[in-house]
């Protein structure tokens, strides 16, 4: 079927159009370098919006540490010292406060050795109504 050159046209902006949407609903990788000390992790919070999926790069500054998201499947080990470090993916598809944690027993400090991490709405100021805040322990 051949368009009149005005339909052809309104026809080619709507490709591009529906092109430009779909590379911006494509996923965008943010890269947060994350590092684990003494009983804290810097940055000590994270604020991410809803959709993107973050690249934790994860290491540690003394001895063997853990790294969990409460209420998500991410939870690994990141090596002591000079060891490496761990890469971890996570899509932030739930808008909310999330509690990040150390979930290897490393020291006296370990339950108090916490991050936040909120996901808030494309364009919004504050996080979503969705809390994962928790209470649990590491392991």
């Amino acid at each position: 079927m051949v368009l009149p050159g005005a339909a052809m046209a309104k026809a080619i902006a709507l490709q591009e159009i529906a092109k430009a949407i779909s590379l911006r609903q494509q996923d965008t990788v943010k890269r947060i370098d994350v590092s684990a000390e003494r009983f804290a992790f810097t940055p000590s919070e994270i604020t991410v919006e809803r959709g993107t999926t973050l690249e934790f790069h994860l290491t540690s500054e003394d001895t063997d540490h853990g790294f969990r998201i409460v209420g998500t499947e991410v939870d690994v080990e990141i090596p002591k010292r000079r060891r490496g470090e761990t890469v971890v993916r996570y899509k932030a598809d739930t808008a909310g406060r999330f509690v990040i944690e150390c979930s290897r027993p490393c020291g006296a400090g370990h339950t108090a050795m916490r991050a936040g991490m909120i996901v808030k709405e494309a364009g919004s100021r504050e996080p979503g109504t969705g809390n994962r805040e928790s209470g649990a322990r590491g392991k």
